[in-house]
């Protein structure tokens, strides 16, 4: 079996019980590892993650200060790969910036890119999903929405660019931190305040850009997302599924692939509710 999961915003300072909620999380992997085989992990599992050049020797018995608030799952990465499952780490749009170091202690699998590839003999597709955005799709919406759109992809572009990333890795890690959980922060609570329900097939971005790749006769089973904190599970006309997996501190929800090809969303029982 394969499993899904994304966006479980570990260490969110929104959260009001972030030790109780890292448990639940590892409690959920360690159900997961009963009975896969591989697990993905699509982006966001922190709300903030930053590894300093200051934190390049640390090791995952004696984790850089920062990093002793996740010493539960890094524990729990550490025993899913060493039991023989394959862990497949996505960045998100919150935790861009591993620089090796929860490779090197963990042992998952970092992908910065969307990626694709076959399980059971479905053809797979996998990403975060922030920065998928259909060609010609902005040309479709209100000048206002454009805009945010735009600055989003500017900010997303400076995240991802060499000389800011090193840069900010100079900086002493708690000044570095502080500043990220808050700009985390209120960027979770904005969500909160303010949530994007779904926007209907004809305009959810994901969706459209999972059409696209179909139209463009790059064909796939299942596409599989994080981001939008929307639980959907769509067929398209042409066969293909699209998921976008929820989170995991709100909704509780993931994915699985069962040997046979057949995939479904699931939701955990949390002990936290």
């Amino acid at each position: 079996m394969v499993c899904f999961l994304s966006d479980a915003h570990l260490g969110s300072r929104v959260i009001a019980d972030p030790e109780a909620h890292q448990r639940e999380v590892v409690r959920l992997l360690g159900l997961m590892a009963e009975k896969a085989e591989v697990i993905c992990l699509l982006g966001d599992i922190f709300d903030f993650w930053y590894e300093y050049l200051w934190e390049s020797g640390a090791t995952l018995d004696n984790p850089p200060a920062g990093k002793k608030q996740f010493a539960g799952i890094l524990k729990c990465l550490k025993d899913l790969t060493d039991s023989g499952i394959e862990v497949h780490y996505f960045i998100g749009n919150h935790d861009i910036w591993t620089f090796g170091w929860l490779e090197k202690v963990t042992g998952v699998h970092v992908h910065r890119t969307l990626w694709e590839t076959e399980f059971y003999g479905k053809k797979v597709l996998m990403a975060h999903g922030d920065g998928l955005v259909p060609q010609d799709y902005l040309q479709s919406l209100p000048v206002e929405i454009q805009r945010k759109i735009r600055a989003f992809m500017r900010l997303r572009a400076f995240f991802h660019h060499p000389v800011p990333q090193f840069l900010f890795r100079l900086l002493p890690p708690r000044w570095g931190d502080n500043f990220g959980y808050e700009w985390a922060r209120r960027s979770r609570q904005k969500e909160i305040d303010n949530p994007c329900p779904y926007k209907g097939e004809n305009k959810e971005e994901l969706v459209l850009y999972a059409k696209e790749q179909e139209l463009q006769g790059r064909h796939h089973d299942l596409y599989v997302f994080g981001h939008r904190h929307i639980e959907l599970d769509l067929e398209l006309a042409g066969g293909s599924r699209v998921l976008v997996l929820g989170d995991c501190f709100r909704q509780w929800t993931y994915a699985q692939l069962d040997k046979n090809g057949n995939i479904s969303m699931q939701y955990h029982e949390t002990h936290t509710r």
